[in-house]
């Protein structure tokens, strides 16, 4: 009864409730536009190849799980949000190299939506270079019906501008909507396969490919890792800030005490797609470079490794809780902040020493969320090669949904104590008005 009245709550905030129509509606149309498929190729030999541990299936296999299988069945929006997470990527890299993109960062929203647009066209160049790239694929491997120019125009433009109103759909869901907008689709993507993945697991004990008792094993382990997400995922370090006190004519104010939590996990889920974005460009380049030169096989087969793979995911996750950490926290503003408003650190200087504090607290809770989403992303591929059952959701994929659905979960909880906050006040004010 508490959880129904609480998420009955959520409908009679009208701002919330608006936003969480929102994004819905987007979904759905997100989804729609997963069954649209794209003309002239051949859909069922295309799934085969895609099953398959080499070749093609490497190259596109991580592209379909973030899809929700709009790959595999080569439809409208089969990049799905992965262009625009590579170039994300890709422009806070920059970011950090280029001065003159560092000096338009610090501008504040100007600077933000400069490179935002920047974001949108290097968005644009990599869903063409996708789609180009993909189209050549399928026309290689012999999928298309009736290769020539004409299927390459078709499809490059087809799968290219399902790409940017993908993006255009994730801007939207984050400026009105609940939760990241990229998130949320990749979410999307990964919920919608579950019901498959059961469905095929269930048949595989059916018929005796699969042992029933590493299935309930992996499904313990599954429910433990979940947890983990969630304690970890709750965990944080509080500062405390005391605040000097001020008197401005007959009040006083300040003289309070506060804290500022650090969470384990500063960044969310952000440095995992990241990472998993990132990681299938060097197995790309790597099963080009075989098929062209044959001396570079060895090269495949190392990437190709699921102990190398496993070791690259779990090396990028913490070079990008770093980086994002980076990015999203200013050390420097957040002491010049405290400082303004009259507060300070117990034992610390304000100023530039509070900065250093705060930088060096960053730097240690990021090592320990980093370490942690690095082992939980690797753990469920390592249980899943021990017990053999193939069809358990990825690491990454696993921290992705329930990454996202706390970060969404801990934005309704903010508007519903809002809501809350302010009735409260409001009949204090009612109050305090009928008492004079």
């Amino acid at each position: 009864m508490v959880l129904l009245k609480s998420f009955t709550n959520i409908f009679r905030v009208p701002e919330l409730r608006k936003r969480m129509l929102f994004t819905l509606g987007s979904l759905i149309i997100y989804r729609l536009g997963i069954i649209i498929p794209i003309v002239g190729v051949n859909v069922a030999m295309l799934g085969e190849r895609l099953k398959q541990a080499t070749g093609l299936g490497i190259f596109f296999s991580y592209f379909d799980t973030v899809s929700g299988s709009a790959l595999s069945q080569c439809t409208l929006f089969a990049l799905g949000i992965s262009p625009y997470i590579t170039a994300s990527i890709a422009m806070q890299l920059l970011t950090m190299a280029i001065p003159q993109l560092e000096q338009l960062q610090k501008e504040g929203d100007y600077g933000r939506k400069i490179i935002n647009q920047y974001t949108r066209y290097l968005t644009l160049a990599v869903a063409f270079m996708s789609s180009v790239t993909y189209a050549i694929g399928l026309q290689a491997a012999g999928l298309v019906l009736q290769p020539g120019i004409g299927f390459l125009v078709l499809f490059v433009l087809s799968m290219t501008a399902g790409a940017m109103f993908i993006m255009w759909v994730g801007e939207q869901i984050s400026l009105y909507g609940i939760g990241n907008g990229a998130s949320v689709l990749i979410f999307a993507g990964i919920v919608s396969r579950l019901p498959d993945l059961v469905a095929r697991t269930v048949q595989y004990v059916k018929l005796g490919t699969t042992d029933i008792i590493s299935v309930a094993i992996m499904l313990a382990f599954f429910i433990l890792i979940v947890a983990c997400i969630v304690y970890l995922e709750k965990g944080e370090r509080k500062i405390p800030v005391q605040y000097a006190r001020r008197i401005v004519g007959n009040r006083v104010y300040g003289g309070q005490n506060s804290y500022i939590p650090f969470k384990i996990n500063p960044v969310g889920v952000m440095p995992v797609i990241f990472a998993s974005a990132a990681l299938n460009w060097p197995v790309i380049i790597a099963n080009v470079l075989a098929a062209k030169f044959e001396s570079l096989q060895f090269l495949k087969d190392i990437v190709n490794s699921r102990p190398v793979f496993l070791s690259m995911e779990f090396v990028l996750i913490i070079f990008f809780t770093f980086l994002y950490t980076a990015l999203v926290f200013n050390p420097d503003e957040l002491s010049e902040n405290i400082k303004k408003n009259g507060g300070f650190i117990p034992g610390i200087r304000p100023g530039k020493k509070t900065a250093l504090f705060f930088d060096y607290i960053l730097n240690r809770i990021g090592l320990v969320g980093a370490i942690y989403l690095g082992i939980l992303a690797i753990v469920p591929d390592i249980l899943r090669t021990i017990f053999d059952v193939p069809f358990m959701l990825s690491g990454v994929s696993l921290l992705i949904a329930v990454g996202v659905s706390l970060e969404i979960s801990a934005q309704v909880e903010t508007f519903l104590i809002e809501h809350r906050y302010e009735g409260f006040l409001s009949s204090g004010r009612v109050k305090n008005r009928m008492a004079r």
